[in-house]
């Protein structure tokens, strides 16, 4: 069939283009069978390809299985990647009440039972009407995409679907007190290797109190931490949602919440996903925002974030870069979100908790933790093993903490002291300001104390960083770092 014939611009995928293909029909085999359809997708094809499938009475289970070509492409040029999932009957509509699922480019089949499904899908019937095979052509090399797609039908009498059981809200707690976290970690319900259980043992044994799940545009995980919980650890709910124009994070949402990724920065999705996520209670976070990689940098904006994850995994140059772009957002304080800090870790010897965000939070709760790094009061740690604490006093007993605000004359004195308990005895301390770099000193020489006024600084953050690479222009790596306290000039009385 001529792609113009079939091509159209899809309500179903939001604003994105998507190329509908004929339907799949199982007319000739009532309730079962296999049929396979290929296709060839040149560069610059549509974000996404639908397949219809005529699903008729009686089908107790829906199989999937595809593969595409991988041809040599020069050095430099992109390849083929072609991700998949599923819709049923109910539609592909943005709201998403279809989704049964999404593997990305992460596996070649999957199935779906009333009873269960393969991770990354949700289990429930296979009722009968026009379901949608979604294959999205993440990256086309010069020479195409050849796909092939086979849809096998079983069937038989639908099961029973177990009720998904999810996290609580809460844990034991130790009342008002700084809880460690980590909030972007990926299992086998994704791109991840470890399992939901092999998760929640690393993050116990990083000493964090709470962990996010964060699967790619699926929901499949929240349900799957049944008996991994407890009163030492808390379980959020979210999601990394991954668009063409960059990643970011749904923090803390209510159980089950679908979130769309069928849209890019032109289109105007974004907006309406946003509030989605804070109907459903959750924070939106752009992840890795300057990553390298062909669809992560991040495209959308700030003005809609209640943070930002300039810290992912391992310090980098990315992390650097995204570190500079946040910290010019402190000059003006309405403009700037807290930065976070994420493991992203996906399988070993990638490090759960390395980085991790430490929040000091009323109590070890979903809303308490959500509230914490929304209001910036919160620092960013390699390890459980630092702990920092940024202050600042002034006149008649004026304090702030991390997150809070100083409010005294502009030439009035105030002192800001920066401890960091557990660095690396080679590590150096810094204060930094909107002018800067203003005070350095070594780690092991104790507290950093530096004397300023509200005139001086709009903001103070501290940095504790390893030693740079001998030779070279790059700051050395980050071992902790916190968002800033804010001096703010007042009059006089």
């Amino acid at each position: 069939m001529d792609r113009r014939d079939v091509l159209k611009v899809s309500a179903a995928a939001g604003a994105a283009t998507a190329l509908t293909l004929p339907a799949m029909s199982f007319a000739q085999s009532p309730g079962g069978g296999s049929r396979t359809v290929t296709g060839h997708l040149a560069t610059g094809a549509p974000d996404f390809v639908y397949l219809p499938v005529r699903v008729p009475r009686g089908v107790r289970e829906i199989a999937v299985s595809y593969r595409y070509d991988k041809p040599d492409v020069p050095d430099g040029t992109p390849g083929n990647a072609l991700d998949i999932g599923i819709f049923d009957e109910r539609g592909t509509a943005l709201g998403g009440r279809g989704f049964r699922g999404w593997s990305g480019g992460f596996r070649d089949a999957f199935t779906i039972s009333a009873e269960k499904a393969t991770p990354g899908y949700l289990a429930g019937p296979v009722r009968p009407g026009t379901w949608h095979v979604v294959l999205g052509p993440y990256t086309v090399a010069p020479q195409g995409l050849d796909y092939e797609v086979t849809v096998t039908l079983r069937r038989g009498e639908q099961g029973e679907t177990p009720r998904p059981s999810y996290p609580p809200e809460r844990a034991r707690g130790r009342g008002r007190a700084w809880y460690r976290g980590d909030c972007h970690l990926h299992t086998v319900h994704s791109d991840g290797q470890r399992t939901p259980e092999e998760v929640a043992a690393a993050a116990r044994a990083a000493g964090l109190d709470f962990l996010t799940t964060t699967e790619h545009n699926t929901t499949s995980g929240h349900a799957a931490w049944e008996g991994l919980w407890g009163e030492d650890l808390l379980v959020l709910c979210g999601e990394e949602v991954t668009t063409r124009n960059g990643h970011w994070l749904a923090l803390g949402t209510d159980p089950g919440t679908f979130l769309d990724w069928r849209y890019r920065a032109r289109d105007d999705a974004f907006p309406r996903v946003a509030r989605t996520v804070r109907r459903a209670g959750g924070l939106v976070v752009p992840a890795h925002p300057n990553c390298p990689f062909v669809g992560c940098q991040w495209k959308f904006g700030y003005e809609r974030a209640d943070a930002v994850e300039v810290w992912n995994g391992p310090w980098t140059a990315d992390d650097e870069l995204a570190l500079a772009a946040w910290d010019n957002m402190l000059v003006s304080r309405e403009d700037w979100v807290p930065a976070m800090g994420n493991s992203d870790a996906h399988r070993e010897p990638q490090a759960v908790g390395l980085p991790q965000t430490v929040v000091h939070a009323r109590d070890l709760t979903r809303r308490d933790i959500l509230h914490g790094i929304r209001a910036g009061r919160s620092y960013l740690a390699e390890s459980a093993k630092l702990a920092v604490d940024l202050s600042a006093a002034g006149p008649r007993g004026a304090h702030a903490a991390i997150g809070g605000t100083l409010r005294a004359a502009s030439d009035a004195e105030v002192t800001v002291t920066l401890k960091a308990s557990g660095a690396p005895a080679d590590a150096t301390l810094h204060l930094v300001t909107d002018q800067g770099t203003l005070r350095t000193a070594p780690a092991a020489a104790g507290p950093l104390v530096w004397r300023t006024t509200p005139s001086l600084a709009t903001y103070v953050r501290a940095e504790v960083r390893h030693p740079a690479k001998e030779g070279s222009p790059v700051p050395g790596a980050m071992a902790a770092m916190t968002n800033p306290l804010w001096l703010e000039r007042a009059e006089r009385g």
